[in-house]
């Protein structure tokens, strides 16, 4: 702060600003850094791990991929309108990150958002269960205007007997939210297998009725970013690339 007023004293002395113009300046810059300090503890807060946005996303890569849509999706239009987004695609096709870059583009625009892979949030929502805060963490993820569920397919669920099915956890997260407030996912599995992944067929049914109602949906078909870059790692180090399958 110290040398930002000496800056500022330097340009008062070059400038000659009125004392208004000079207020406005020394007061304009203090809200900038709050401002920043603001959207700093939302990015944390969020659970978003890793920070990308839509200018690193190789779209060259991925030509079926609707860039347009994608950019329009980031204009977070669809949280205004209290739409969900959902994105399924094979496994390294770039729908987490289009994900990540969403949110941290709502963190920046001071939305409250909260991002959390399936298999944690349900982990989350178990540990609830177990030890009688279950009601309280389904109202905490209840609550932000964006929340992101990522690689929906990905990772083991649980499934006691004695304890409700995942499918029954997602249900009643995204009944809360429906119409109320956006929800994106992601998912590397094809829809008709929800039901095997989460459980119970019906209510997995009920999940993605809600979701068809009121959802962005995209699938990207393409092939896998993350593949392509161990073939090319392989190349460059002189061993045999793995091909698609490995």
């Amino acid at each position: 702060m110290g040398n930002d007023l000496e800056l500022n004293f330097t340009w008062a002395h070059e400038q000659k600003p009125s004392y208004l113009e000079f207020i406005e300046r020394v007061l304009g810059e203090v809200a900038g850094i709050k401002r920043e300090k603001r959207i700093e503890r939302r990015i944390v807060k969020s659970g978003l791990r890793l920070r990308k946005n839509l200018e690193a996303f190789d779209w060259a890569f991925q030509p079926k991929l609707d860039r347009a849509a994608i950019e329009s999706l980031a204009t977070l239009h669809f949280i205004e309108q209290q739409e969900d987004v959902l994105f399924t695609g094979k496994s390294g096709t770039g729908k987490s990150h289009l994900l990540q870059a969403i949110a941290l583009k709502a963190c920046k625009m001071e939305i409250s958002t909260r991002y959390a892979r399936s298999v944690d949030l349900l982990d989350d929502l178990y540990a609830g269960l177990a030890d009688g805060t279950y009601e309280r963490r389904l109202r905490a993820w209840s609550r932000p205007q964006l929340l992101v569920i990522d690689d929906v397919g990905l990772g083991q669920v649980k499934k006691h007997h004695d304890e409700p099915t995942a499918a029954h956890m997602l249900f009643n997260l995204l009944d809360r939210r429906h119409l109320q407030v956006s929800t994106a996912l992601s998912s590397n599995i094809k829809l008709s297998a929800w039901g095997k992944y989460l459980g119970d067929a019906t209510l997995a049914a009920a999940v993605l009725d809600r979701l068809a109602m009121n959802s962005i949906y995209i699938n990207i078909n393409g092939p896998s970013y993350r593949q392509h870059m161990a073939r090319k790692r392989a190349k460059e180090r002189g061993f045999e690339p793995p091909n698609e399958q490995t």
